[in-house]
């Protein structure tokens, strides 16, 4: 079918970049662009053959959408509470409390706007249904590629294992988040080891403010105390945020083998966002995963996924401001009249 060629193109395209890198963006968008059309050609299909069917299909989809955005915004909000009387207050934990106050709003708006059906109102809601909507696309495209990422297996050599720092308890203990990371490294050096090529295992971490020593320094140790040799081991002390510990890993590992490749491990909410980064600067490497408590997921896929977003500001920026500036010419057209709409 016609209609299925920007499926198939979309498709073709995020091939060609998985082979070429799969830590880019683009592919996420493209595989998410190609369900999207797929999904659309389908439906097209079935009106043209059969018109009630095809409207049935349309009200089955909206009537999901509507009940999954009331089931999601309650598990936001109930995920929130639990972060909130786990961790504390801060601002990244009331990510997922935030998200799902904002559906909630997001459907209170829509429902306010389809029943006093004013022109203004009803512009004001569809607008701000489409950001929420392109907001929700770039989401799923992030958690099902993420998820996707995570999951390939890589192939290729490794001369270092990357670690990434992530904050120590009482300024000395390895916490059971960044454990995790580095049984799951352990692991990741054994089996390469086991194939003959001895990697180094690099922790990566400076000292923040209230910390005793360097966690890259905890990390050491909590590797040697966990059976792996000292002489395995080399530090990278000086960064403090991911893209610090990149970069100066990055240049550790290309001082000692210009030819190298890595692994670098973090926690499985963080692979791909770190994987990015690690593309852009230059890192030749791809990430692996270690998994994380339920209720902390959540809250810290939407912290990624806002960085993501931040990462790619000047783009996002510009598609908001065509939806926002579309909603003013349509509400300046007068469109859609109040008296058009079936209610």
């Amino acid at each position: 079918m016609v209609a299925l060629i920007p499926s198939f193109v979309c498709l073709l395209l995020f091939c060609a970049g998985l082979v070429r890198d799969r830590r880019r963006v683009s592919n996420a968008v493209l595989l998410g662009l190609s369900v999207v059309f797929a999904v659309v050609a389908l439906l097209l299909h079935v009106a043209s053959e059969r018109a009630q069917l095809g409207r049935d299909l349309v009200v089955v989809l909206l009537t999901l959408a509507g009940v999954g955005v009331v089931t999601l915004a309650w598990f936001l909000i109930a995920n929130g509470i639990t972060m909130v009387r786990k961790e504390g207050r801060s601002p990244a934990n009331l990510l997922s409390l935030g998200a799902g106050t904002a559906l909630v709003a997001l459907l209170g708006l829509l429902i306010t706007a389809l029943v006093l059906h004013t022109h203004t109102l009803l512009v004001v809601a569809a607008t701000a249904v489409a950001l929420a909507g392109y907001i929700a696309f770039l989401f799923l495209c992030f958690l099902v590629y993420g998820s996707l990422y995570g999951r390939l297996r890589i192939r290729r050599r490794a001369d270092f294992v990357v670690v990434l720092g992530s904050g120590l308890i009482g300024g000395t203990t390895v916490p059971p988040l960044l454990a995790g990371r580095l049984d799951r490294a352990r692991k990741e050096h054994a089996r390469l080891s086991r194939k003959g090529r001895r990697p180094v295992l690099l922790t990566s971490g400076g000292q923040g403010p209230d910390e005793k020593v360097p966690e890259s320094h905890a990390m050491a140790d909590y590797l040697v105390a966990q059976g792996v040799s000292a002489d395995l081991i080399q530090r990278e002390d000086r960064s403090t945020t991911t893209d610090e510990n990149l970069t100066f890993s990055g240049a550790l590992m290309e001082r000692q083998n210009p030819d190298y490749r890595c692994v670098i491990v973090t926690n499985n909410y963080h692979v791909f966002r770190t994987a990015v980064t690690a593309r852009r600067t230059g890192i030749r490497g791809h990430v692996i995963g270690a998994p994380t408590a339920a209720y902390f997921w959540p809250s810290a896929m939407i912290r990624e996924f806002v960085a993501l977003l931040v990462s790619y500001r000047r783009t996002n920026a510009v598609i908001f401001l065509l939806v926002l500036l579309s909603g003013l010419f349509i509400w300046w057209l007068g469109w859609p009249s109040p008296g058009a709409l079936p209610l």
